[in-house]
């Protein structure tokens, strides 16, 4: 159907009747030259969430060297979201233009030909359930196409900064895609602000400490835009990051976790990238581990159950942090990111006095493991340790901090490693992780005869009925990649996950899917707020529903 005409005048007609007559929105509207408006649903009441909204512009003018890549359409998106959520800052309308990383997400899209689309949540006015026609045409009809005119359209942005941002991404994926070919698993450049002003404010700590790599750590990568780079590059193995307390140690570890995203410019951390399956770990007292081959960690149990199919609805520290382990091993991952503060103790570490004390200890401390993980497997780690002496033999390379300075002291760590008693090697390598096969069945997001998925904010999912604790997930960015993970769980469920396929080929399949048809694979002709998860993520929410079930 064409577009209809006069969308203000529609809702100054409608004023003062009943909220459902808002219905008779739906559909298309040309509400400004080159900008069309789609309402795609509109809320039940007005305490229902937000009607969403989609606005199209045909003719944006996006010079045709910035719609090239699949990047470079990204970065755009996401300057463009960002222009249009400050522009709309004093509107109720929503705009999901995310945090300081550079997601693909589904609110807003620039295509190949230059077209510009962005979704929006608007509530609609109708405090007592009559519509409050006047108001609604004021922000459908004229708030909404001046605000798309002056933040989606090429002549009204601010060209230096759209193009400075598309090119910062553009730098930061090179030097992430340049790492495997040098040997590294990160890299930090020379003057990246890593410090956050708090622990709910992502933005750079002013008058932060300019990281600084140590001389002989240093590399030079080379980006498109920037040209060269120097920081320091993190190479495969083992590495541990050292130093006294509040010196950077797990400043610097966050800022790796966060290196697998893009960041905007101004962020601090633009040019600090790593390999894009590196996975973060620790603890999780309480978590449901269910089938997990966790006999690299747990030799026995006093009771005699295996641990190569280990299962509990109350999993310990140790345990959880074993299972995460593997998990991650089994999803692909090729680099850990372990900090010691957040790690279980028996998990990480026995030393040569305890193993004097207790002879027969059932679990294997990830000190015996990390070596093997790497020679047999290829995953490196990125340990941050201050607490025990006994991971400096084991260490390839060894980074200090100091007063968020750092280091190279690998020589000396060898040193001291050399000439102290050290501890008895219990076990050696690493054994295979098992593959597991999901049941699709027990993958059904249906409760009460109703799909049930949703995020609640940014560590909780709900699915079917299950609520998955996702607190613990740390490199989870916000609500929509929680919303994304819900529904890529979903479409694991409804046909990729077979019950013949493993979960790591399930996960490949869900890659190359989301590769091919983008976001649309996961929202399936849906309309809402998601942003692309990554597989890491996606499984580790399947492994902390409770309802799951393998086939054995």
């Amino acid at each position: 159907m064409a577009p209809r005409d006069d969308l203000a005048g529609t809702l100054r007609s409608l004023d003062g009747a009943s909220y459902g007559r808002y219905k008779s929105l739906s559909g298309a509207w040309s509400v400004a030259e080159q900008i069309g408006l789609e309402v795609l649903r509109v809320q039940a009441d007005p305490f229902a969430p937000p009607s969403r909204v989609r606005l199209t512009v045909s003719d944006a003018g996006i010079p045709a060297d910035l719609c090239a890549t699949a990047d470079r359409r990204r970065a755009l998106a996401s300057f463009l979201l960002r222009v249009l959520r400050r522009a709309l800052r004093d509107s109720p309308v929503h705009v999901d233009a995310g945090g300081p990383e550079v997601l693909d997400r589904s609110a807003g899209t620039v295509r190949a030909d230059g077209v510009v689309v962005v979704e929006v949540g608007v509530p609609f006015p109708g405090p007592k359930r009559r519509i409050l026609g006047r108001e609604a045409a004021g922000l459908l009809g004229e708030t909404l196409p001046v605000a798309a005119r002056g933040a989606l359209c090429w002549d009204a942005v601010d060209q230096r900064a759209a193009r400075a941002f598309v090119e910062t991404v553009e730098d930061a994926v090179a030097l992430r895609a340049a790492l495997a070919g040098r040997g590294l698993v990160a890299f930090v450049a020379d003057g990246a602000v890593l410090p956050r002003r708090s622990g709910v404010d992502d933005r750079p700590l002013e008058r932060a400490t300019p990281f600084a790599g140590p001389p002989e750590r240093e590399v030079v990568l080379e980006a498109p835009n920037a040209g060269p780079v120097r920081g320091l590059g993190v190479p495969e193995g083992v590495t541990l990051i050292v130093g006294g307390g509040y010196h950077g140690k797990s400043t610097l570890l966050r800022a790796l976790e966060a290196g697998v995203y893009d960041h905007v410019p101004g962020d601090g951390r633009e040019q600090v990238v790593t390999r894009p399956d590196a996975v973060k770990l620790r603890a999780e007292d309480g978590r449901a581990v269910i089938h997990d081959d966790v006999s690299a960690f747990v030799a026995h149990l006093p009771s005699g159950e295996p641990t190569d199919d280990f299962s509990t609805t109350n999993a310990s520290g140790s345990t959880s942090q074993a299972a995460s382990t593997v998990e991650a091993v089994e999803a692909g991952a090729d680099v850990l990111l372990i900090d010691e503060d957040t790690s279980a103790t028996n998990m990480m570490i026995r030393d040569a006095r305890m193993q004097q004390l207790i002879a027969s200890e059932p679990l294997v401390p990830f000190v015996e493991r990390v070596r093997p993980l790497h020679a047999e497997h290829g995953v490196s780690t990125v340990l941050v340790m201050g607490g025990s002496g006994d991971y400096l033999g084991v260490a390839d390379t060894v980074i200090m901090m100091d007063a968020y300075r750092a280091s190279d002291v690998t020589a000396r760590a060898h040193e001291i490693a050399a000439s102290g008693e050290s501890r008895a090697v219990e076990h050696t390598g690493f054994p295979a992780v098992t593959p597991r096969v999901v049941d699709p069945a027990s993958l059904d997001p249906t409760a009460k005869g109703k799909r049930r998925v949703t995020a609640r904010g940014r560590d909780r999912l709900s699915f079917g009925d299950d609520d998955i604790d996702l607190g613990a997930v740390e490199q989870i960015t916000d609500r929509s990649q929680v919303a994304g993970i819900g529904r890529a769980l979903a479409l694991l469920g409804d046909g990729v996950l077979d019950g013949t396929i493993t979960l790591a080929e399930g996960l490949d399949l869900l890659d190359a899917e989301l590769d091919r048809r983008g976001l649309e694979a996961l929202l399936d002709g849906r309309s809402e707020d998601i942003a692309r998860p990554r597989r890491h993520e996606v499984a580790a929410a399947l492994n902390r529903l409770r309802s799951l079930r393998l086939r054995m």
